[in-house]
């Protein structure tokens, strides 16, 4: 019986990204409809993550879109260093950032891990309409998937 538990519990977060599971603390950059408010709620009362308002503390960030806009955002929240030999190559222009051909996920989200900047979790949860009851049981669905996969934390 003892083995059969065991294994229950490892083939449950055998499925889960490892970097997924070193996630303890997040931070939510605006996201449609303010879901990201509702979303944070969710991930507190949930005891999911610690939710935190200081980027630099983040263990990972939740965004609701990718590309050259969540790059440029993502590098004021955590600048790259700058070396002499950047500073020699780059004398203060830097490039513009090509168009992106996407918009928004309309009901994606992801979790872009800080250190690696890559997505560790992501979902499609898309709310039928913006009245504060719907996006709330979005992030509900949103955060019950997640405890999901995180092996039921």
């Amino acid at each position: 019986m003892k083995w059969f538990l065991s294994f229950l519990l490892i083939s449950g977060l055998w499925g889960a990204n490892p970097e997924l599971l070193k996630v303890k603390s997040v931070y939510l950059l605006p996201m449609a409809s303010g879901l990201d408010q509702y979303l944070a709620n969710a991930l507190q009362t949930g005891g999911l993550y610690v939710v935190v308002t200081d980027p630099a503390t983040a263990d990972a960030v939740f965004t609701d879109s990718i590309g050259p806009a969540f790059e440029r955002k993502w590098n004021d929240l955590y600048p790259p260093e700058k070396t002499e030999e950047d500073e020699e190559e780059n004398p203060r222009t830097e490039a513009a950032a090509p168009a992106s051909t996407f918009r928004r996920g309309r009901g994606v989200v992801f979790l872009v891990e800080r250190k690696s900047k890559q997505v560790v979790w992501s979902t499609f949860a898309p709310a039928r309409d913006a009245r504060p009851s719907t996006i709330d049981k979005t992030a509900q669905t949103i955060a019950t998937r997640l405890k999901k996969d995180l092996g039921g934390k």
